[in-house]
């Protein structure tokens, strides 16, 4: 069973790769985004508690974010292979948290973190363009992406030094063509097939 991690800064292409991912290797794709956007069309309690975080460009509680990753584990039958999880963890306690839910549920840890690298400037253009595209009021508002983008920086990036000192963190170049990022993750993930 593998458990990979896609990471990196909002509008990076984690959800795209993970997709493709998740086709080519049978993974089980888990959003936290995607898990929480749910949760907001329904107007849970979770949902509402969600979006006036999101909205305002910060992050969701720690202990929301780790049950709904526990519950999302606990579903899979035996035809998944492994997971790849795309927007989590994002701070070392999660990171932490994490790492203990795996070994409580499988005896498992983090097989890798692959970590889209992508600059700035180019997040900013690509958020814009998926807020018009996918219609995301979320991704529409320069103050709540420029917001987003130093959160990331602030909260998320430490994580590199914590998968780093695991052995665990790969960097990919993220500002290449969608193809060609997937073909180099593939690589990457073909060559930890035999290992797990």
């Amino acid at each position: 069973m593998k458990y990979l991690i896609i990471f990196g800064p909002p509008g990076a292409g984690k959800g795209t790769q993970s997709l493709l991912l998740t086709k080519k290797f049978n993974l089980k794709h888990i959003s936290t985004g995607e898990l929480l956007r749910k949760e907001i069309v329904k107007g849970t309690d979770i949902g509402i508690m969600a979006k006036a975080l999101i909205d305002r460009g910060n992050f969701v509680d720690d202990s929301v974010v780790i049950e709904m990753i526990s519950r999302e584990i606990s579903r899979v039958g035996p035809e998944v292979k492994g997971f790849i999880f795309d927007g989590f963890p994002r701070t070392i306690s999660q990171a932490e948290a994490f790492d203990s839910l795996l070994e409580e549920h499988n005896k498992a840890e983090v097989t890798l973190v692959l970590s889209l690298e992508v600059s700035d400037t180019d997040l900013v253009e690509r958020i814009r363009k998926r807020a018009r595209v996918e219609g995301r009021k979320d991704d529409s508002s320069i103050e709540t992406i420029t917001k987003r983008i130093k959160t990331y920086h602030n909260k998320t990036e430490p994580l590199i030094a914590y998968y780093k000192r695991k052995g665990k963190y790969i960097p990919v170049k993220g500002e290449l063509s969608v193809e060609e990022i997937f073909a180099n993750i593939c690589n990457i993930v073909e060559e930890i097939k035999d290992e797990q």
